[in-house]
């Protein structure tokens, strides 16, 4: 078999290094699909009787339809990361993306890598793919060299026991393999505030986050003995291993991970690994970078840390936690030796860049090494809310590798509270490439919200000048990818397209200022079934300017600004002068944001007939802190009020049928939409909650963030306290969806997690049996394995092939 195209030096080694096995993957996946007979129907883990049992015919067939559609759209796959690395054949891009495997119930990871092309005479750009992805089947994690002529790795264990694997592979070979016992750390942190791998410039070693080494527990023997000094008594008949001390953990999605501590790899030779010593237990670390290489000048490792001495409050979603940039030398310039220190040698201190400010995190270290940029989220520290308005700084960085005890915060970009109309509304930033920069080594691109929008910024370090290099008039929301020199890869989507990769080529206006003109390549990654296609191909979108209604003389001038709703209809819609369901979708946090991209569970909804009214309502990212901040002490009343205008702006306009409303939303989104159908119980004829906040005042003693039920329920941190008073309690039962239980006549769907620390199952579970008391008709659905966010591939199936025949149900289609 022949293919024509061009093979590149990372096409050789993703080939090598798993092709066997997808071949084999994808052949058992096949044989099993056509056996289960996935085509029709999936069986869930969730609690109760199965999704398809006991149904009337129609109800079936429905499920039966249904699950067809949505499989489709579920397994649209996802683009995480991409790199760029230049070799003597031109630039290649590798690609690592990610697709639902609804079987196992896991996400299957792969690569696609090409090579690309250029024509400088038409400013044309070609992208030569390979013929095929290749599947990473167990990886965890990996990471390219900076040269790009080496891949790292990582395969976590599945369990406590198993060594953690480190894998080198070249253009055509696996060079090297590490296995790493539990002895020495746990597995390696990939996601999340502590995910860190990072190598060095010369490529001789690699420093990562991971699990300390279990502490020690006490051991008994048969007799019932004691002993600290277990060294083989755990193993020994008749004895057995107790539980030791209980241990603060970081809350959601960190059940059961010990502390993250910071290691560095040889990956040259010998694979030794060293525990960096001289960082305290007290502090968690994350987000390693290595400081420049310079010949005679000291090497640092440095890295955010997060306090948690005497609290550890839930860290996901939230960046609100008091966090800061430390640096700890790794070679001494003195010694004159490229090996890590001696373990005996007594550890080297641990350096706080940023003690002036109270939030620093993603490191990054400028491309000449004169300075280090950080960005910080002071505003929702200092305030008290989950997220904010956030700022970039920079700190000078010494040439000669000493490091004094103050630094110098110079601010590069500044919080915005007011924006103006079309100007840039504040950073809202969730992270930094690893390499930002364009050739001329002081300008940075990065992807921030705008408004309702996700778009791209160029930053010019020098001038301070911030100006918008995804298109100025594209409602869609941009990402960048990867750089190709001063040129960018992207990616675009919006609620009625798949994301695609975009090219941007750089351009120079007479006066010197950069632009970039975008490109569309050939795009095999996104090739939907027919089913998508058809589904998408009728369906458009328009952000509505929503004015806010009840202006109170109170409020900041940025708190009094129109909010946005994204519309999504079908082109169709009103032919026979009947508008579509309307389905309202409010999203969580509350400071958090729908941006106007793809969403495979929303664009589902739309292709089955309904339109979407996705309300970014005040309180949300990407507007400035005035309005961001203009919501906590207010929820359940600011925030519902905003949801009701935009639903009757959007009845005034003649997009919805006011008698056939629904409403859909997860954590303060469901939070909103028991309130909702508390407060206006004649406005929404179904609805649907995931894992909702419906009653702070049972929350607020078993969730892992205690301190958000305080602070948006009073808006103000400093009235935290682990022991609420009466009137405390008083006030979270005030402003909870509990509080207008009796008004409530609205079918409603829940589905809930029992592993969610965020929202615990109980809390959904009491609103539940206060609606059935009353007679209100319910349907429950729980995931036993599932956590706050609901999104296991088979739990994203289930759920939203539920909320689609349940909204059928009461909109008649």
């Amino acid at each position: 078999m022949v293919f024509n195209c061009k093979v590149s030096f990372i096409d050789r080694f993703l080939y090598v290094l798993l092709f066997n096995r997808q071949l084999i993957q994808m052949m058992s996946d096949c044989m099993l699909l056509q056996k289960v007979g996935l085509q029709d129907q999936l069986t869930m883990d969730s609690y109760g009787t199965d999704t398809v049992k006991d149904l009337d015919q129609t109800s079936e067939e429905e499920y039966a339809t249904q699950s067809k559609l949505i499989k489709e759209f579920i397994t649209i796959p996802s683009i995480d990361k991409a790199w760029i690395f230049n070799s003597g054949s031109g630039p290649q891009a590798m690609v690592a993306m990610s697709q639902a495997n609804l079987l196992a119930n896991k996400r299957r990871k792969f690569m696609l890598s090409g090579h690309i092309s250029k024509e400088s005479s038409n400013l044309s750009v070609n992208f030569h793919w390979a013929p095929f992805p290749v599947e990473m089947t167990g990886a965890s994690a990996f990471a390219p060299s900076p040269s790009g002529l080496k891949l790292l790795v990582v395969r976590n264990p599945d369990d406590k026991e198993s060594p953690t694997k480190f894998e080198i592979w070249s253009s055509s070979q696996l060079e090297k393999e590490f296995h790493i016992p539990q002895k020495v750390h746990g597995s390696v942190y990939v996601d999340g505030w502590f995910e860190g791998i990072s190598w060095n410039s010369d490529e001789t070693c690699v420093a990562y986050v991971a699990e300390e080494p279990s502490l020690p527990k006490p051991t008994f023997d048969h007799l019932g003995y004691y002993t600290k000094d277990n060294v083989g008594l755990d193993k020994a008949i008749g004895s057995w291993k107790g539980q030791g001390d209980w241990e603060e953990e970081w809350g959601e999605a960190y059940a059961g991970k010990r502390q993250p501590a910071l290691f560095v790899i040889n990956v040259d030779s010998s694979g030794e690994v060293e525990h960096i010593k001289g960082v305290p237990r007290s502090i968690s670390v994350g987000q390693v970078v290595w400081s420049p290489s310079s010949k005679g000048v000291a090497e640092y490792l440095v890295f955010a840390g997060w306090l948690g001495d005497k609290r550890k409050f839930g860290i996901k979603y939230c960046y609100n936690r008091p966090c800061s940039i430390y640096a700890i030398k790794f070679r001494d310039a003195s010694s004159g030796s490229d090996e890590p220190k001696d373990d005996a040698k007594e550890a080297f201190p641990i350096h706080n860049l940023t003690k002036s400010i109270s939030s620093g995190f993603s490191p990054l270290f400028s491309k000449d090494g004169k300075f280090l940029l950080f960005l910080s989220a002071k505003t929702a520290v200092d305030s008290g809310a989950h997220w904010g308005t956030e700022s970039l700084h920079k700190i000078n960085w010494p040439s000669d590798g000493k490091l004094s005890e103050s630094t110098d915060i110079v601010d590069l970009i500044p919080v915005v509270n007011c924006p103006d109309d079309g100007c840039f509304p504040g950073l809202y930033v969730t992270g930094l490439l690893s390499d930002p920069w364009l050739s001329d080594g002081h300008t940075l691109m990065l992807s921030s919200y705008w408004h309702s929008c996700r778009v791209i910024l160029s930053l010019n370090m020098l001038s301070g000048e911030l100006s918008r290099a995804s298109p100025n008039d594209s409602d869609c929301s941009w990402s960048v990818l990867a750089l190709d020199g001063d040129d960018i890869v992207a990616v675009c989507s919006s609620p009625v397209s798949v994301p695609e990769i975009k090219y941007g080529k750089k351009v120079v206006d007479p006066a010197g200022r950069p632009s970039w003109q975008w490109l569309d390549i050939q795009n095999p990654i996104f090739k939907s079934s027919e089913k998508v296609t058809s589904g998408l191909s009728s369906l458009e979108f328009k952000i509505l300017k929503v004015p806010i209604s009840n202006v109170s003389e109170c409020l900041t001038k940025g708190a009094k600004k129109p909010i946005e709703a994204i519309y999504v209809s079908s082109s169709k819609s009103k032919e026979n002068g009947i508008c579509d369901p309307l389905a309202v979708i409010v999203h969580g946090g509350p400071h958090s944001i729908a941006p106007c991209s793809f969403s495979k569970t929303l664009a589902y909804l739309s292709s089955i007939g309904y339109s979407l009214l996705i309300v970014n309502y005040r309180g949300s990212l990407g507007f400035g802190e005035d309005a961001l901040q203009s919501l906590p002490g207010k929820v359940g009343s600011q925030d519902v009020n905003d949801v009701l205008s935009a639903v009757d702006h959007a009845v005034e306009m003649g997009l919805a049928d006011p008698s056939r409303i629904t409403v859909l939303g997860g954590s303060h989104g469901g939070f909103l939409t028991t309130h909702l159908i508390g407060q206006a119980p004649n406005k929404f004829v179904a609805a649907a909650a995931r894992n909702p906040v419906c009653n702070l005042a049972s929350m607020v003693g078993i969730t892992d963030i205690p301190d958000w039920c305080f602070f948006e329920a009073y808006g103000d941190r400093t009235r935290y306290t682990e022991a609420p008073s009466p009137e405390d309690m008083s006030r979270f039962h005030q402003m909870s969806p509990i509080s207008h239980i009796s008004k409530v006549k609205t079918p409603t769907l829940f589905l809930l997690g029992t592993m969610d620390l965020r929202v615990p199952i109980s809390n959904g579970i009491q609103y539940v049996r206060a609606l059935k008391e009353k007679g209100i008709e319910v349907k429950v659905l729980v995931f036993p394995n599932d956590n706050h966010p609901l999104d296991r591939p088979q739990t994203d199936y289930e759920s939203f092939l539920n909320i689609a025949v349940w909204f059928n149900k009461y909109c008649k289609l």
